[in-house]
């Protein structure tokens, strides 16, 4: 079993930074995936990032590709996601997910979202 609690969301001008955390309970936390997903207003949730165990593998979806930033830190059970250059669009409740390793996982555990508003 993993909880995940998000923190670091908040309101930003376009163009600044923010630093999102996930925070995991659990001894296993080292052997998860984590991904990170936003969801804006009347659109569908979609994957935003995610970081294999060992962090030598990770994804971004295209439109934040060169602005964000995944990784993770085993030790302290958490995993970031650094946003730069924020858009407008960027706008959305951000969660964190894990999912056990192998390519018919899902994600099964989820945080409880944390908002990020950029402001045009």
């Amino acid at each position: 079993q993993v909880q995940l609690v998000e923190s670091g969301g908040g309101l930003v001008q376009a163009g600044g930074s923010l630093r999102l955390s996930c925070a995991a309970s659990g001894r296993t936390f080292s052997s998860y995936v984590m991904a990170w997903f936003r969801q804006a207003p009347g659109k569908e949730r979609e994957l935003v990032a995610s970081i294999s165990w060992s962090a030598s593998s990770t994804y971004y979806t295209d439109s934040v590709k060169g602005r964000f930033s995944i990784s993770r830190d085993n030790a302290k059970n958490t995993v970031y996601l650094q946003m730069n250059s924020l858009k407008f669009e960027d706008t959305a409740v951000y969660y964190c997910a894990a999912r056990r390793p192998g390519p018919s996982s899902e994600y099964n555990y989820w945080g409880q979202g944390t908002q990020v508003t950029v402001s045009s």
